[in-house]
């Protein structure tokens, strides 16, 4: 046994075996030290192997998803093995293989999956010409998408895909795989090192020519991606060898290319809190806000649609008339369709997956029955669907459950199956005559043992016999010691009880072997017939993947329908011209929590941009609101671009290639860059990155040094989104020197958030009015905040102190003047006679020559 445990493990050396031995996966070595280290379960010896000590520990079968789960977590790759052979069937141990690996990227078992989330496998592949490959998929979605980019883009491709785990090359370079590594950062993902040769642009087409069946990849135009086909062969490669067979489900095939998507850096995706709040937590998030779907792929599908929002309308606008129809009341009907559309998706199951694990052979009984129940609701949803959109109408096409499914699955699946193929009672009664035979023989065995009960009773004036059975010992008679002298002559002792004797006869004897056997027999048969049952399924897998995918369609449209009759939304417009104009504005997930807490309404403001005025210099005193305007801005803009209705009266947008922000101050420790190095790192990637369309928010720029310092940076950036880069700007600010910027930049204007003095306190208005603020209530804003009082006062003395003191001796500088001219230096003689030289041409004397008149002309220089 340990020779064959040797072997598979020789081809899985760093993964660890979960090895199937009765009801226990067991490991042995290294790998029962480390699994017993990370899951805390007892480290155990058996018996020697090569004159040493056997260490194993095990965990028991029927819980394994537990601790799988658990290394998942951690990050390790579990390899499953099972017992394939028959018992006794040849000599020796049991024949077993691997049937599958386990991995943070490859998850298909329903109890390891998030429903809400994907897990995603990603492959890179460091190309040539300074450009990098990508290929991304979820093994339990039908997707395969491909990319390219610059190496210098390569993280923010990575934090948007946000993958369980990353493929690499184990021959890049230690920059390369320390970039990788940086990447991870706030989103952690687990790295896998592959050979050299799996990354083979050739071998990658190929693979997806055979994966989507077709000769070329033409269609899909991703014939030219050489560096992304190197990256998709690795992934095939790697997604099969865990799965154990080919991913017959994925057969669509996507390309996502640079100025196809709104651009929204990991910055952006953080302070913003679109999945995550800046504390790491899942809730409350604008993603928790808007998910109100029925079902989990339509939760993915509204997730993907809020990380990925396009730059082209058309998906917008075709989900805007799409969420109009459905809560658009029918003639002669008072409710919208959305309402009873999603009564009808409640506890729909999660036909993507449930789908892909019919065509990896990993579905579960009960999971059919939750299909066929699915495709019933399906076929009900579609003749329901408004007919006056057209991405509705599609998605009625789409409903239509595969020919013949439906009746094969209530033909071949019983009601209520067990759990598990092994357990048996999973095919239905009246599909296979031979089963149902072999079933009534067992079914009849307790009334062949009632009536065997009675008729021994009276046979032998034992009234107290008992006849029974259990898995160890079979079919049994028990007699208790008390009546042993009227046993019959014809009765065989079988096992021996501390108050009682076990007996078999021979009409006993031969019923129980025609039992046990027709009991193995329909178990054999059943699992025969679960393999013959997904192989009749195999052809409507792609009918079924489109049908989940129209099912998840409408499950996130429904959604944003109820969000927006819910939360009062209304539905934006685009147009081609630039601006961002917004009425009654309103943060969702800050309003929300105002309501839940009966806090008061939400202030609304107006956004007013355009081609004449593309920037707003904020001011006003903390915890006033200029943060919240400004995110809410950028929320505004990102849901009407994923075709969403918006928390504004009214919304008018222009194109948006890009949402960038800089807000917030905290060191990054780890990588050793200060708050202030942070804060310029991250507005320079924003000054490189934006352009005439982007939206940018800069929140207090400058704070974290000097305050002339910060003050000249602050006014250099602004100068520069406003002068060159045009983007529409948010620039929020406690340096009041800033308030002079409009006077001479007449694209930007001063705006503010109110507040209001009361005796020495202070109250926030939370309206944005024109103008600069007149000051920035921070000695206020201690005191609420707790400060004590002596402290308070000495603050105020030296603020006015510091104030009168500027007011005398203030420099009147222009910090919005353009940078004088720099006058290019002058060279040296020295430098201009090196400059001349052509040390190709010359021969070793003028060379010689040449170093003499160098050193003269350099004592001249010098005196």
């Amino acid at each position: 046994m340990m020779a064959q445990y040797l072997a598979l493990k020789a081809d899985h050396p760093d993964t660890l075996l979960f090895y199937r031995m009765g009801d226990f996966y067991e490991l042995f070595y290294a790998d029962a030290e480390k699994a017993a280290r990370l899951l805390d379960i007892t480290l155990t010896q058996r018996g020697q192997s090569a004159g040493q000590p056997v260490v194993m520990c095990g965990v028991p079968f029927h819980s394994v998803d537990t601790y799988l789960a658990r290394l998942i977590k951690l990050g390790e790759s579990v390899a499953i093995c099972e017992q394939v052979g028959e018992v006794g069937a040849a000599k020796g141990p049991v024949e077993r293989k691997v049937v599958r690996v386990v991995t943070p990227g490859t998850l298909t078992d329903v109890e390891l999956l998030q429903d809400k989330s994907d897990s995603l496998l990603l492959a890179v592949h460091a190309g040539s010409r300074n450009f990098c490959g990508l290929a991304w998929l979820s093994v339990t979605g039908a997707e395969l998408r491909l990319a390219e980019c610059p190496a210098d883009a390569l993280e923010g491709w990575i934090a948007r895909i946000g993958p369980s785990e990353l493929l690499y090359s184990a021959e890049v370079t230690p920059g390369f795989e320390q970039r990788l590594k940086a990447s991870r950062n706030g989103a952690p993902f687990t790295l896998s090192v592959r050979p050299a040769w799996q990354f083979d642009g050739g071998l990658g087409e190929r693979k997806l020519c055979e994966q989507m069946g077709s000769n070329s990849l033409a269609a899909w135009g991703a014939e030219t991606l050489a560096n992304a086909h190197a990256a998709a062969a690795a992934l095939l490669g790697y997604a099969e060898h865990t799965q154990g067979r080919a991913l017959s489900h994925v057969q669509r095939l996507s390309v996502e290319r640079d100025g196809e998507l709104i651009e929204l850096p990991p910055t952006t995706r953080r302070n913003l809190e679109l999945v995550q709040t800046l504390r790491g937590e899942d809730a409350p998030t604008l993603f928790s806000l808007l998910d109100t779907c029925m079902t989990g792929m339509g939760s993915r599908l509204l997730k993907r649609w809020l990380l990925a929002p396009r730059r082209d309308r058309s998906e917008a606008q075709a989900r805007l008339e799409a969420i109009a129809a459905l809560q658009a009341a029918a003639l002669g009907s008072s409710a919208a369709p959305w309402r009873a559309l999603r009564d009808r998706l409640k506890n729909t199951s999660d036909v993507e997956r449930i789908a892909a694990r019919i065509a990896l052979r990993q579905v579960r009984p009960r999971e059919l029955v939750a299909l066929r129940m699915a495709l019933a609701k399906a076929d009900e949803l579609a003749p329901a669907l408004p007919d006056t959109a057209p991405l509705l109408t599609r998605m009625a096409e789409q409903l239509a459950p595969p020919p013949g499914c439906v009746e094969l699955l209530v033909a071949a699946v019983h009601p209520e199956p067990s759990a598990l193929v092994r357990d048996g009672g999973v095919i239905a009664t009246g599909h296979d005559a031979e089963l149902d035979e072999l079933r009534a023989i067992s079914e009849n065995s307790d009334a062949f043992l009632v009536q065997l009960e009675a008729s021994e009773r009276e046979r032998t004036g034992i009234s107290n016999l008992r006849v029974q059975f259990n898995r160890v010992h079979g079919f049994y008679i028990e007699i208790t010691q008390s009546a042993l002298s009227k046993v019959p002559d014809n009765y065989r002792r079988r096992q021996t009880l501390k108050n009682a004797e076990r007996f078999i006869t021979p009409e006993l004897k031969a019923f129980e072997d025609k039992a046990l056997s027709a009991q193995d027999r329909a178990l054999a048969r059943e699992k025969w017939l679960y393999e013959q049952l997904l192989d009749a399924l195999q052809p409507s897998v792609a009918a079924l993947t489109r049908l989940a995918g129209a099912l998840a369609t409408l499950d996130a449209l429904c959604a944003l329908a109820e969000r927006s009759h819910t939360l009062h939304w209304r539905a934006p417009s685009f147009v081609a011209h630039p601006c961002i104009d917004i009425e009654k504005g309103r943060h969702p997930v800050v309003e929300a929590r105002l309501a839940e807490k009966s806090s008061g309404a939400f202030i609304a403001n107006d956004t007013h941009m355009g081609p004449q005025q593309r920037m707003q210099v904020i001011t006003g005193p903390n915890m006033g609101g200029k943060s919240t305007y400004m995110r809410q801005v950028a929320i505004i803009v990102l849901l009407a671009s994923i075709g969403s209705h918006v928390p504004a009266d009214a919304c008018r947008l222009g194109p948006i290639d890009a949402i960038h922000t800089r807000i917030g101050a905290a060191d990054d420790l780890a990588n050793a860059q200060s708050t202030f190095m942070l804060e310029m790192t991250e507005a320079a990637q924003i000054l490189h990155g934006a352009t005439a369309h982007s939206l940018v928010l800069m929140d207090e720029i400058g704070r974290g040094t000097s305050t002339f310092d910060g003050l000249a940076l602050a006014a250099g950036i602004a100068a520069q989104l406003h002068d060159r880069t045009r983007a529409f700007t948010l620039f929020a600010t406690h340096y009041f020197e800033l308030t002079e910027f409009p006077a001479t930049h007449h694209g930007a204007v001063n705006m503010h958030v109110s507040a209001t003095e009361s005796g020495r306190d202070i109250v926030f208005l939370h309206e944005m009015q024109p103008g600069p603020a007149s000051k920035s209530y921070g000695i206020q804003v201690a005191r609420l905040a707790g400060m004590p009082a002596a402290v308070v006062n000495h603050a105020r003395q030296a603020l006015e102190s510091l104030e009168a003191q500027q007011q005398q001796a203030r420099a009147q500088v222009d910090l919005f003047a353009p940078p004088p001219a720099v006058e290019a230096p002058r060279s040296s003689a020295v430098e201009s006679a090196l400059t001349a030289l052509d040390p190709d041409t010359l021969s070793p004397r003028e060379a010689l020559e040449a170093i003499y008149t160098l050193k003269k002309l350099q004592a001249r220089e010098h005196g």
